[in-house]
């Protein structure tokens, strides 16, 4: 008998799972919850919310599922993978304690202080008038600051402010006006660093790790990096920059500590760790971490993970990721997301999706938010689409991307038109 496999998830993220999960010579069948149009080929999608842990606990139960798979974030805070491991379910993500290096900015930048793991300098306020007056500390001095809510804030929670002014007003939206709720309760306030950002991810047992892939997402909305952030336009991996000596940097730098030190507060972190950082002058230092596979990166990670992943992912789960080797495909990959027109801000939805079936076979789909009705797809959310290339040469690759991109439409579509610029050595 095969493994029954159920995946948590809506998006791109989780379509790029599924593609890479249905692969699996050990695969009996995969569901999805609640899943999204384009990955009914590949799955059973059921009409579950990622968020209501007790039906999904109520059907893994029900259906004998063998490994549960978190997607996005939000169940992993709620505790979800406590609440399986409860009922004898095994499942890859982190418990909600150990997903407070996510969950709450304040933990992670404390615990990175305490075990020496590089990061900003940073101050912790619950007070907005102390806050203020800490902001003149840098901003008296011309120097940028950033503000960061301390929990969950869809993307949004993070403020890099030039001027006292712009700083102040981040405050506020975060702590007088309540814009993120209970995640304002609390500010981080940072220096900020300068560099180029980069992506890493790994997959933990609690104590082994095994190193995946370096990625490069684009936040932006608008070439350039112009306009304001979203929850990310394209991506590639392995950019120049993060060479292998740099690799070993991040890997003896952060990846092993971080996972040391959580085993050592009592909270083993099992599953994918997503560390965003920044490549400084001084080195590699943390900006953040997720508790989760990134998006839009997921959908060039997967295609380049050339190993099974489901008994990877069934290992660290389990504890026994020493027994566990991951093989890499050559070359990179890139992504670039099709948008609807207004997003991140207002947009509308139901535009009719043309083109689909005029793409080249080597090129990958992945469905962010679609509806489909009579066999046609439809525009459903912010980010669209995800339109994947993998191949050796960077160049040729962005251009073969945007070849492909140029057959798909829909009314208002926009896209960003510099993905993978910089690993040309182009600005961005």
């Amino acid at each position: 008998m095969g493994k029954r496999v159920l995946l948590i998830g809506q998006g791109g993220r989780e379509h790029a799972l599924a593609w890479k999960i249905a692969q699996s010579p050990v695969l009996e069948k995969l569901y999805a919850a609640p899943g999204n149009p384009g990955m009914e080929e590949l799955c059973q999608c059921i009409p579950i919310p990622a968020t209501d842990v007790k039906s999904l606990l109520d059907f893994a139960l029900q259906e004998k599922i063998d490994l549960t798979v978190v997607g996005p974030e939000a169940p992993l805070m709620e505790g979800i993978v406590d609440l399986f491991e409860e009922h004898g379910l095994t499942i890859f993500g982190p418990t909600s304690a150990a997903a407070r290096l996510e969950g709450s900015k304040v933990f992670t930048k404390n615990l990175l202080q305490k075990y020496g793991i590089p990061t900003a300098k940073y101050d912790v306020f619950d007070d907005i008038e102390l806050a203020r007056e800490h902001l003149k500390t840098y901003t008296d001095y011309g120097k940028a600051v950033v503000v960061k809510a301390d929990g969950l804030a869809a993307g949004k929670g993070v403020v890099v402010a030039a001027d006292y002014q712009e700083a102040s007003r981040a405050l506020d939206a975060i702590m007088k006006d309540k814009e993120f709720g209970k995640a304002g309760e609390q500010v981080v306030i940072e220096e900020c660093l300068f560099g180029q950002e980069v992506s890493f991810f790994a997959i933990s047992d609690g104590s082994n790790f095994v190193s995946l892939l370096s990625a490069q997402d684009h936040k932006q909305v608008f070439d350039d990096d112009k306009g304001p952030n979203t929850g990310g336009m394209g991506a590639y991996c392995r950019p120049p920059i993060y060479t292998p000596d740099l690799h070993q940097e991040v890997v003896d730098q952060v990846i092993a500590p971080v996972i040391k030190a959580m085993a050592a507060e009592g909270t083993p972190y099992r599953g994918v760790l997503y560390a965003g950082l920044m490549i400084t002058e001084a080195g590699p230092k943390v900006l953040e971490f997720n508790a989760r596979f990134g998006d839009p990166e997921t959908q060039v990670l997967m295609p380049m993970i050339k190993s099974d992943i489901l008994p990877l992912l069934e290992a660290a789960a389990k504890g026994k990721l020493g027994e566990q080797e991951v093989e890499l495909e050559s070359g990179t990959c890139i992504c670039v997301v099709l948008a609807a027109g207004g997003y991140p801000g207002a947009y509308q939805k139901g535009k009719e999706i043309k083109g689909l079936d005029s793409l080249d076979p080597d090129t990958l789909v992945f469905h962010a938010g679609t509806s489909k009705k009579n066999h046609t797809f439809y525009t459903n959310g912010g980010r669209v689409l995800a339109v994947v290339r993998r191949g050796n040469d960077m160049k040729n690759l962005i251009d073969q991307v945007y070849q492909e991109v140029e057959k798909i439409s829909f009314d208002d579509m926009h896209y960003r038109r510099d993905i993978g610029r910089k690993a040309l050595g182009g600005r961005i």
